[in-house]
């Protein structure tokens, strides 16, 4: 019942939240968002690595059709809401920093939003994992449509486009395969939808090789991948500060465990047929996401660039279809998330001291803020995978499982660390430690709360880079289980 819990619990909260009205929603936000916390943390502690899935609960949702209300967890899952449920309180806190409009809507969606994500983490049902995959959706929708930027209107059109025919595809793909099934456990209906049943179906080469494409297809957009990631740069733009946070540190994650859970193990002749493509993809991804970083002028569009070039790493680290990748893949969607959030977290407390994200407009703010200095730093060189730090371990195993596949590509895309190294160390230095700029004599920094902030997602920086076993403990057991799947069929 604990993964039921961790479902209900925000939901609840994020209805209580509509009797609140304005400033006075964000406590008991906060509040729920912590007992969500302290719930992730008890499963964190219980859960015993050495087993597969625990904290399960099974109810016949729609019986008839043989479709299940089945969740669980097993070690790459409670990774994932470990990290879900330790970032949702850091982006409210991120968000009280600004005053919105309906503020008790807002916090609503985003507690509704992080029931969603924990959702698509923990289904073990097919039409469960898709009808959370949307409840994701729509919060974040209404969150960058209604609190973003001036050009929210155009940009959330095309995010919601990108997502919603991506979306579309796969439930085509998971009706397929729910049509080979065979009959529920219970024998009310013909056939079921449980993720075992997709797992031990035994379908020819020629039907896996386009049916990859039909659930690859929403994959690729929510992580995203190069072609399909035009709808990103934009709308993590446009995007309020805590909803940038909530699809860069959370959302995207979605799209890559829905490779591991769901795209290997079900298809692993089509993953196999079209492997060499998607790593080619993924490693363009690596080195345009990097170029164009490197030309940008907006302190926010560059961290979004920098998020695609780096999810990039890790779907090639996927599809190497190594353990050390896979391994690699689940570590870096932690340190990612920490990192990213982070620094979309730094931009924006530059944003609302200066009233802007211009590169060129700022310049000497060290002088006047050195623990934002500092901390900006320890995000930063986080980012670039300086040994010791929690980047440092991922993209580590990550290129190591991308040169076990092929050493030619496995070296392109080491390029990554150094195009990162350039646009991001670049940016630091011009920002922070350029000339003085018309801002240097009244900048201010960072508060009491924004350090308080700041510090957990530090803490996480050097606990992964110096202790990841942690970590990858949790989820060996669980990439072991998905690679003997892709293996054994």
């Amino acid at each position: 019942m604990l993964t039921v819990l961790l479902l209900l619990w925000p939901v609840a909260a994020a209805l209580l939240l509509h009797f609140f009205k304005g400033r006075a929603a964000r406590v008991p936000a906060l509040g729920a968002a912590l007992v969500e916390l302290v719930l992730a943390a008890y499963a964190a502690f219980t859960f015993n690595a050495n087993h597969t899935g625990q904290f399960s609960y099974n109810l016949n949702w729609i019986p008839s059709a043989g479709i299940q209300f089945a969740v669980g967890m097993d070690g790459l899952s409670l990774l994932l809401v470990l990290l879900t449920a330790f970032l949702v309180p850091i982006i409210l806190l991120a968000a009280f920093r600004r005053n919105f409009e309906n503020e008790g809507v807002f916090y609503a969606l985003v507690l509704f939003m992080q029931t969603g994500l924990i959702g698509v983490f923990t289904a073990q049902d097919a039409f469960l994992f898709y009808f959370m995959w949307e409840v994701a959706l729509i919060p974040i929708y209404f969150l960058a449509g209604v609190w973003g930027g001036v050009n929210r209107a155009k940009v959330t059109f095309k995010f919601f486009l990108y997502t919603i025919v991506g979306s579309l595809f796969m439930l085509a793909g998971f009706v397929y395969l729910y049509f080979q099934t065979g009959a529920s456990a219970d024998g009310l209906a013909a056939h079921n939808s449980s993720l075992a049943s997709f797992y031990s179906l035994n379908l020819p080469a020629a039907t896996q090789m386009w049916l990859f494409w039909l659930i690859f297809a929403a994959f690729a957009v929510k992580m995203p991948i190069f072609p399909f990631h035009t709808w990103q740069p934009d709308t993590y733009t446009e995007a309020p500060a805590p909803a940038t946070m909530l699809l860069s540190g959370i959302m995207l994650k979605m799209g890559i465990y829905g490779c591991m859970r769901w795209l290997l193990p079900v298809v692993p002749l089509g993953v196999d047929y079209w492997q060499n493509l998607v790593l080619i993809l993924a490693i363009i991804g690596i080195i345009y996401g990097a170029i164009i970083a490197i030309r940008q002028q907006d302190v926010k569009r560059l961290i979004a660039y920098s998020s695609l070039s780096h999810v990039g790493l890790m779907i090639a680290g996927v599809f190497s279809l190594t353990q050390i990748g896979l391994q690699g893949a689940s570590i870096q969607m932690l340190a990612h998330g920490v990192n990213v959030v982070g620094m979309f977290f730094i931009a924006d407390a530059i944003e609302r001291r200066t009233g802007t994200r211009n590169i060129a407009d700022l310049g000497g703010l060290t002088r006047q803020a050195p623990v934002l200095t500092v901390c900006f730093l320890v995000l930063l060189l986080g980012t670039v995978a300086l040994p010791l730090t929690n980047g440092f371990v991922g993209e580590f195993l990550l290129l190591e499982g991308v040169f076990e596949y092929n050493a030619w590509m496995g070296a392109v895309a080491g390029v990554t660390i150094i195009l990162g190294a350039v646009y991001l160390l670049r940016m630091f230095q011009r920002v922070m430690l350029g000339p003085d700029s018309s801002f240097t004599a009244t900048f201010t920094d960072l508060t009491g709360a924004e350090l308080a902030l700041l510090v957990p997602l530090i803490v996480l920086v050097f606990w992964i880079g110096l202790f990841p076993g942690t970590f990858l403990h949790l989820s060996e057991g669980s990439v072991m289980n998905i690679l003997n799947e892709v293996v054994k069929r």
